[in-house]
C-alpha cells in the first residue's frame, strides 16, 4: 500500500467514525508509522483550503476514479507538503491538473487579501492558535527524571522547574520545558516539538505521550507484584506506563484483537524495557474470568473502542457529533466490556477511560453498569485537584475526571476509577450506632482485662507479703525444719 493510499483510507475511517486517528494509523499496516501520520495531520489541518481548491477546479469531476480523500492528500503534498512522493498514474493525474489547482489557489490568496498559504487557514487550525504541548513522560524502568533533565539541558533547552499552574505551560515556547504541575513523571515542551529522532525516544528512555492518556495508569497505580489487566492494550503507551509503576514486578495481561497493532506494541514494550508481560490477540470480551490463570488479577485497566471525538486532530465535522446510532453502538459495547471487567473475581481496582468527550459513552455507561452491580463497586473520588470533574449525570458522577484542550491542555479525555466494595468497608446500611457499640464492646474488653491483671497482681503481692510474715504457710513447717536442723548437730 502506497502512502498516499494509506491516508486515504484513514480519513475516510476518520469519517465513518470508525475509530482515532492514532488508532487507525496504526492499524492501516503502512510501514512507516511517522510519515503517514504526519501527512494525515496535515491534510486535517488544510481540509477546509483543500476542499474548496477540489471544488474551484473541478478535479473530482474530471478524474472519476479519484477519491475525495486520495484526492486531498495528494494536492496537500503536491501544493502544501514536501511535493509528490510518488510515480505511475498518481503523478501523471496530478501533473495534468497541476496547473489549474495552482491559478485556484492564487485566486483565493487574492480574494482573502493573503499571500502565504498559512494565512488561508482558519483560525482554529492555525499554528498559532492555542495547542497541546508536547509531552514526554519520562521511562523509570531506564532512567529517573533528573538524568532526563540533565540531557536536555546540554542539548541547549533551558529547565523553568515545576509548573504552578496551566497557565505555566500555555506560555511555552522556544527551547523551553517544565516540570508538570499534576504528574511527577511528565515534561512539558512547547507544541509541536519533534522528539521522533532523538536519542533518548528512540532507546525508549523516554515515551511521547498525552497527558491525559497518563492518567489511567497513574490513578490505577497497581502495587509492586500485582498482577494486572490492560484489556483493550494496543498500541502499548498505557501498558509500558503499567510497567514502570510496578517497577516490572508482578504480571501485566495485555489483550488486543489486531495481529499487527500487537506487534508493533511489542516493539515498543520491548524498546522501553519491559519484561513482565504477556500479549494475546484475543478479544476480551472472550476471557474467561474463571480461569486460573487470572485468579490474582486484582486491577484492570480498561481503554476500550469509542468515538475518539476528544482528540485533537479528528475531522471537524466527527469531532462535533458522531451519528446517535453510532453513540448508541460503542456505548453498548462500552457498557458489555466493562461489566465483562468487573466480573474477574479478585478485581479491587479498576480504571474505565475514553478519550471521547460525549456523555453517553462516560457517565452514562457507568451509571448504567453501577445501577446492576448494586453496591459491588463504588466509585471513588480521584485525584481531587485535578480541576475538570464529571458531568452531574448521577448521584457521584463528580468523582470522574475529564480533560480538555481549553481547561487542562490536553486532548478530551474521561477517567473514572472503581473499587470494590469489600466486607470490611463501612457501607451505608451499617448504622453509625453499631460501629459505636463495637467501639464501646472493644474498650469495655479492655478494661475488664486490665481490672483482672491488676486484680491477681496485688494477690501476688499479698502472698509474697504472707510469706516474708510467715503467713498463710504450713504451722508446723518452721518447727520440722528446726528439729531437723537439731538432730544433725546432735549427730
Amino acid at each position: 500500500m502506497s502512502l498516499y493510499s494509506a491516508a486515504a483510507a484513514v480519513l475516510q475511517g476518520l469519517e465513518r467514525g470508525q475509530g482515532g486517528l492514532k488508532s487507525l494509523v496504526y492499524n492501516s499496516g503502512f510501514p512507516r508509522i511517522r510519515l503517514l501520520y504526519a501527512l494525515v495531520c496535515e491534510t486535517l489541518r488544510f481540509a477546509p483550503v483543500l476542499e474548496k481548491l477540489l471544488s474551484g477546479s473541478a478535479l473530482l469531476q474530471a478524474e472519476k476514479k479519484l477519491s475525495p480523500q486520495l484526492a486531498k492528500v495528494l494536492v496537500y503534498d503536491l501544493l502544501f507538503g514536501k511535493g509528490l512522493r510518488c510515480g505511475g498514474r498518481w503523478k501523471a493525474l496530478l501533473r495534468r491538473h497541476r496547473t489549474r489547482l495552482e491559478a485556484e489557489l492564487a485566486r483565493m490568496k487574492v480574494q482573502q487579501k493573503v499571500s502565504r498559504n498559512e494565512d488561508l487557514l482558519v483560525p482554529s487550525a492555525r499554528p498559532d492558535a492555542p495547542q497541546v504541548p508536547r509531552y514526554v513522560r519520562v521511562n523509570t524502568l531506564k532512567t529517573c527524571v533528573d538524568d532526563v533533565i540533565d540531557f536536555f539541558k546540554r542539548q541547549g533547552y533551558s529547565y523553568l522547574g515545576k509548573a504552578a499552574s496551566v497557565e505555566d505551560l500555555r506560555t511555552l515556547s522556544g527551547k523551553k520545558f517544565l516540570l508538570d504541575l499534576h504528574l511527577p513523571e511528565l515534561l512539558v515542551f512547547p507544541p509541536q516539538t519533534d522528539f521522533h529522532d532523538n536519542l533518548l525516544y528512540t532507546s525508549g528512555h523516554i515515551i511521547l505521550q498525552d497527558k491525559a492518556s497518563c492518567l489511567p495508569a497513574f490513578l490505577l497505580d497497581p502495587a509492586a507484584g500485582s498482577h494486572v489487566i490492560d484489556a483493550c492494550a494496543a498500541p502499548g503507551n498505557k501498558t509500558s506506563h503499567l510497567a514502570a509503576i510496578l517497577k516490572n514486578k508482578g504480571q501485566i495481561f495485555a489483550f488486543d484483537v489486531d495481529t499487527k497493532r500487537l506487534a508493533t506494541m511489542n516493539t515498543l514494550l520491548m524498546r522501553a524495557g519491559v519484561t513482565a508481560f504477556q500479549l494475546a490477540q484475543q478479544d476480551f470480551l472472550t476471557v474467561d474470568p474463571g480461569d486460573p490463570k487470572y485468579r490474582n488479577v486484582a486491577y484492570i485497566l480498561l481503554d476500550p473502542s469509542c468515538s475518539g471525538s476528544g482528540m485533537v486532530n479528528r475531522v471537524p465535522q466527527e469531532e462535533a457529533a458522531p451519528t446517535a446510532q453510532r453513540l448508541q453502538a460503542l456505548a453498548t459495547f462500552q457498557r458489555k466490556v466493562l461489566s465483562h471487567a468487573l466480573s474477574f473475581p479478585a478485581l479491587q481496582r479498576l480504571v474505565y477511560s475514553t478519550c471521547s468527550v460525549h456523555q453517553e459513552e462516560n457517565e452514562d455507561v457507568l451509571h448504567v453498569v453501577l445501577q446492576e452491580l448494586s453496591s459491588a463497586f463504588r466509585l471513588v473520588d480521584a485525584f481531587p485537584s485535578w480541576p475538570c470533574r464529571g458531568i452531574a449525570a448521577f448521584p457521584g458522577a463528580e468523582c470522574c475526571l475529564r480533560a480538555s484542550p481549553a481547561a487542562t491542555l490536553t486532548h478530551g479525555f474521561f477517567v473514572a476509577v472503581l473499587e470494590r466494595c469489600n466486607e470490611g468497608t463501612a457501607a451505608p446500611s451499617s448504622p453509625p450506632v453499631a460501629a459505636e457499640e463495637n467501639s464501646q464492646h472493644k474498650k469495655g474488653t479492655k478494661l475488664g482485662a486490665a481490672s483482672k491483671k491488676r486484680k491477681r497482681k496485688k494477690q501476688q503481692v499479698a502472698a509474697e507479703e504472707n510469706l516474708q510474715h510467715g503467713k498463710g504457710a504450713d504451722p508446723g513447717a518452721a518447727p520440722k525444719k528446726r528439729k531437723r536442723k537439731k538432730q544433725r548437730v546432735n549427730e
